[in-house]
């Protein structure tokens, strides 16, 4: 019955009945059943000659129009959250505003990291100061780096993803039909012109000979593309998509910061490269949640490759190792406090692994996320600075 109810409810209805499905079922006498919804009624007619056929069909409706269901999978009518579906995030309210399907599909939730990341590139370089101007450059800088290009990858990723997340969410915007193909690929452009548009304008007003800031932005555009799309489709692979979406975290909104600012260095490279295999860790955390049609469609990300078990133990151990290796680095560079503060930050990360995550890496991912990932972050930050000095 409920196979019934959900080819039937993505029919268009009107004032002239007609037949849109036949479902064959195996019936030992011809029987004549009718559905009532809210706002409609689905009726069934019996078998005409030999009652092992059930013919449906669409009767009279008391409404020119009926509004698309939702997907069975989505949050029960009012109980979906209009704040989740502004940051992009699961458990989010079925919408019908145009542009709050567009923000939702560029997830601002995502947005902090990179945000912080030119933070932490502006300190590292030393050269930056509370003048207007350079606040002005800065908040420039991360509206590149947050709402165009990071919005951009989101997007992306949501259109290549639509079968996946027919499976796993197909209540999001792109499967659900919210929101149209050429919608989607019109934000897409839009997004991808803005954030190269600004990099341009950011290597003018710091005077750079090298657009630096052009490239990098040029450079992560098509590493995001190349991550979600054929051929390539990096996040086949769990190692290398994960390391390339921790990349894109880490390194390139703090090169983007740091070039703003200052000067790249090699060291700097290196460190922040580093500091991206505790990215691929994060990265991971976000892989449990789609195993279902990751499997389905043939995606090796880590917890298909090794089991549930397995990458879970190594996601906690690319984050926890990772963050020891910087801190035994900046010990060796003679910056001893700056050692020890991280040391500090990492402690609460790993009791919170072991509170949420590793007990329940589905359940507990968004508890896990939010307590654990602000000591990540600070920890990335105090990096930043003992860069700087």
């Amino acid at each position: 019955m409920t196979s019934i109810l959900n080819s039937v409810s993505s029919l268009p209805t009107s004032r002239v009945s007609s037949v849109d499905r036949v479902g064959a079922l195996s019936l030992r006498n011809p029987v004549s059943v009718e559905f009532t919804r809210r706002r409609s009624v689905w009726s069934t007619s019996e078998s005409e000659s030999s009652g092992r056929r059930l013919v449906v069909r669409a009767a009279d409706t008391d409404t020119d129009k009926v509004k698309s269901q939702v997907p069975d999978k989505a949050p029960a009518a009012g109980g979906g959250s209009s704040i989740n579906q502004l940051l992009g995030i699961k458990g989010a309210a079925q919408e019908t505003n145009k542009w709050k399907i567009r923000l939702q599909l560029t997830k601002p939730v995502t947005w902090p990291p990179l945000v912080w990341g030119v933070v932490c590139g502006a300190a590292a370089s030393g050269n930056f100061h509370w003048t207007p101007e350079d606040v002005a450059k800065s908040i420039l800088c991360m509206m590149m780096s947050g709402p165009c290009l990071t919005g951009y990858t989101q997007t992306i990723n949501d259109w290549y993803d639509r079968e996946i997340d027919a499976i796993n969410e197909p209540y999001r915007p792109i499967p659900s039909g919210a929101i149209s193909e050429q919608e989607v690929i019109t934000q897409v452009w839009v997004l991808l012109l803005g954030g190269l548009g600004i990099a341009g304008v950011l290597d003018v007003w710091a005077g750079h000979t090298t657009p630096t800031l052009f490239y990098l932005a040029l450079g992560g555009s098509l590493l995001s593309y190349i991550y979600s799309a054929p051929p390539l489709k990096l996040k086949q692979n769990g190692w290398v998509g994960n390391f390339a979406l921790g990349a894109s975290y880490i390194s390139l909104p703090w090169w983007a910061g740091q070039a703003l600012f200052g000067t790249l260095t090699p060291d700097v490279v290196v460190l922040t490269l580093l500091y991206s295999i505790a990215g691929l860790g994060i990265a991971i955390v976000n892989d449990f949640k789609s195993v279902e049609g990751d499997r389905a469609m043939g995606l090796q990300s880590l917890p298909v490759a090794f089991g549930t078990e397995a990458a879970k133990w190594i996601c906690v151990s690319a984050i926890d190792v990772t963050q020891l290796s910087v801190a035994g680095y900046l010990l060796a560079s003679g910056k001893p406090y700056y050692a020890l503060a991280l040391l500090a930050l990492i402690i609460p990360q790993i009791v919170f692994q072991f509170k949420y995550f590793l007990k329940d890496p589905v359940k507990y991912d968004v508890k896990y996320q939010a307590s654990a990932q602000p000591f990540l972050v600070l920890g990335i930050f105090v990096t930043a600075l003992a860069s700087s000095h």
